[in-house]
């Protein structure tokens, strides 16, 4: 994947004030909810002089806060999820299907998209039984650690594959996790066989799921959608047969739905 210099290299307007403007945004997170300048600065890589007119320019538009020496997140940033989400239609294309998934299985439901060497979920429908690690909108896990990433994953292009297993920096969450990239490559040769991936205690002890991909019309892989539960909830091979034929039915939903709803097919296939 390009860096920010390697794109603003190959092309002659791309605008680097933006992308450090964006950069600054970003590094705010549940680790960093308040920064100073100097935290600014090494968080995006930016020159103390650089993050501080972004700041700056943030506080007026009404995105960043400032109290005291110490900048935070405002509301309104809000704004740009709501104009994904609302202008895509993704309450009315995939929310509904990831609702029935979950008042059948008793299980979370979401919808997942590759975010670099990540999954970053855009739809959520959360179970009412307590889990170790909560989600929702906007929420970035792994790519190796998850059902969802490997779902992606796996049926990706293999010089997708090739990078990803060659450049990605993968940690080791649980005794479970998968990192070696010839076991990686080999548990995503299995996903593929198999058509749906899975993950149990990787991602986090007491955490088990499933996942499947999602196909935009040329057969590309756009996202995954999966359920998720707790792993003393889960039996093995009960596990996934009585989930994978919900999981095929929610996915067939949602891939008719992206014909009718060009808008979401076109951002996920980008």
């Amino acid at each position: 994947m390009d860096s920010a210099d390697d794109l603003q290299n190959k092309d002659s307007e791309y605008l680097s004030t933006l992308e450090r403007g964006l950069r600054v945004l970003r590094s705010f997170s549940a680790e960093r909810p308040e920064m100073a300048l100097n935290d600014v600065a090494s968080a995006t890589n930016l020159s103390p002089a650089v993050a501080r007119r972004c700041l700056n320019t943030l506080v007026s538009l009404g995105y960043v806060a400032k109290h005291g020496r110490r900048f935070l997140l405002r509301p309104k940033v809000l704004e740009f999820s709501d104009a994904f989400l609302s202008s895509t239609n993704i309450e009315q294309a995939v929310t509904p299907f990831l609702q029935n998934l979950r008042d059948e299985t008793g299980d979370s439901a979401s919808m997942a998209v590759r975010a670099g060497d990540q999954v970053m979920y855009i739809a959520h429908v959360s179970t009412t039984r307590p889990i170790r690690l909560s989600a929702h909108v906007g929420t970035r896990f792994a790519l190796h650690a998850t059902s969802l990433g490997k779902a992606i994953l796996a049926f990706s292009g293999a010089d997708e594959q090739v990078e990803y297993l060659q450049a990605s920096v993968r940690e080791s969450f649980t005794s479970n996790t998968i990192t070696s990239a010839s076991a990686l490559k080999k548990a995503l040769s299995q996903v593929r066989k198999d058509g749906f991936a899975s993950a149990m205690d990787e991602l986090d002890y007491g955490i088990c799921s499933l996942a499947l991909p999602i196909f935009d019309n040329e057969k590309r892989v756009v996202a995954a959608i999966n359920c998720s539960t707790a792993t003393s909830r889960a039996s093995g091979s009960d596990f996934v047969d009585e989930r994978l034929p919900l999981l095929r039915e929610t996915a067939g939903q949602i891939e008719r739905a992206l014909q009718r709803f060009p808008a979401l097919a076109k951002s996920l296939s980008q």
